[in-house]
């Protein structure tokens, strides 16, 4: 299926830089992946990750960068084959031995694309050769449960069982633990001193990690790799700050957060001016800790943050879980040029990866938001990557645009990424071997 192309002329004029970026990263693909190569030898990639990418036409960057993905069952299957191997690999390099697997998903019993995403999950690592149960954190959970989903592939859920320092379920003792729980709430009693390998770690969980964390790494690697490449930093790297603490309802640290919106603004202003962009400059203030698009505004002025109503503020301090929000990443909009169907809805691409490598992705579509707003909230849809076949291969014959070039350079942004993850690994002492 062909994406339509939704650029009108005035548009297409700021696709220019973008453009260069892609040819430069076709032009150089030897030393790009010989670049990756030398980053994996030192971090080793994490077990998995998603990535959110914004197309501004003149910049692509990630917005978001998560370590616990759900959505598996949005990659279409021309993508199965990318994640049998990569999860072999994943598996094999932390655990060679491993051929029974527990996985520990979110408590979501109730929210039926999650479970699908869990369904899907287990059937990728049958299919890889290991044998799954899907262990949960529930404590009403008492016994075995089988959930009927509406694509009708089977999903048990059982509770977990501790023995010493081993995890499992009855009568089931695994090699090793996947994580597909965030840990919003911190790391339960029950896992912690575990002898199993964790994958990916639980001190990776938003109980401790932070985005401004992530971000401040990917800004070191973006900066490498775009010294590697010759291309400015700044078409790959989105701006930010970020606010220690932030109480959106007793409004301490407003002062703070409002300055740091000025500030960012003005830096954006001066970058659109140096490669002559039109856009309207805006930033995307979220928690600094969590998923699931909750806590997220728009600011185009300080005076956006200073005239929050209460209904406004009160949906900015409640994170995941009803986790309050205590700190905020001020992060530069990165407009989306991108569209899906007849309508012309905004769309992101999010792309997956296991172990190293880039297995799929998909594009986050909401026919009721516009180019700047967050699309990650109810309504939204998912879509196959129209240029992405599983097969696909980058072209330097071809246009720098045409869908393998482009995959290619989504590909490339993405696992700048997930470079910035596993140094976040090594720099906070985590260990997932």
């Amino acid at each position: 299926m062909a994406l339509p192309d939704p650029m009108t002329d005035a548009e297409a004029t700021l696709r220019g830089p973008l453009q260069q970026l892609e040819s430069r990263l076709l032009e150089q693909q030897g030393e790009i992946e010989a670049w990756f190569r030398r980053q994996w030898l030192q971090t080793p990639a994490p077990f998995y990750a998603s990535v959110d990418l914004r197309n501004a036409g003149y910049k692509l960057a990630p917005v978001d960068t998560n370590l616990f993905p759900a959505g598996f069952n949005n990659l279409a299957p021309e993508f199965e084959p990318l994640c049998i191997q990569a999860l072999q690999s994943a598996v094999d390099r932390i655990c060679p031995t491993a051929r029974s697997l527990l996985i520990i998903p979110e408590n979501h019993t109730r929210n039926r694309f999650y479970l699908e995403n869990m369904a899907r999950l287990v059937e990728l690592m049958h299919k890889a050769g290991f044998n799954v149960r899907v262990g949960s954190l529930m404590a009403d959970l008492t016994q075995p449960t089988d959930l009927e989903l509406d694509s009708g592939r089977p999903l048990r859920l059982e509770p977990l069982r501790r023995e010493g320092n081993r995890i499992g379920v009855e009568g089931f003792d695994p090699c090793a633990l996947i994580l597909n729980n965030d840990l919003s709430s911190g790391v339960p009693e029950i896992l912690r001193g575990v002898e199993q390998p964790v994958m990916p770690p639980t001190t990776l969980g938003w109980a401790t990690r932070t985005k401004s964390e992530h971000f401040t790494v990917y800004s070191q690697v973006a900066g490498e790799f775009a010294s590697t490449v010759g291309v400015d930093r700044w078409l790959i790297d989105p701006l930010f700050r970020n606010c220690g603490q932030i109480n959106f309802m007793t409004r301490d640290g407003e002062e703070c957060l409002a300055s740091n919106v000025d500030m960012l603004l003005t830096a954006i202003r001066e970058k659109y001016a140096e490669y002559g962009i039109e856009d309207d400059p805006y930033v995307v203030i979220k928690s600094d800790a969590g998923t699931y698009g909750m806590g997220i505004m728009t600011a185009r002025s300080a005076e956006d943050v200073t005239g929050l109503n209460r209904k406004q503020r009160t949906k900015m301090a409640s994170g995941k879980e009803g986790r309050e929000v205590t700190g905020a990443i001020i992060q530069e909009g990165v407009h989306t040029r991108e569209r899906w169907g007849e309508h012309g809805s905004p769309a992101e691409s999010v792309l997956y990866m296991i172990d190293r490598f880039v297995v799929g992705g998909f594009y986050r579509v909401h026919e009721s938001r516009g180019a700047t707003d967050s699309l990650n909230a109810p309504g939204m849809q998912f879509h196959p990557l129209a240029f992405a076949d599983g097969a696909s291969r980058p072209d330097p014959q071809l246009d720098p645009d045409a869908g393998p070039n482009r995959y290619y350079a989504y590909g490339v942004v993405a696992r700048l990424a997930l470079v910035a993850a596993a140094r976040e690994i090594v720099q906070n002492g985590h260990d997932d071997d």
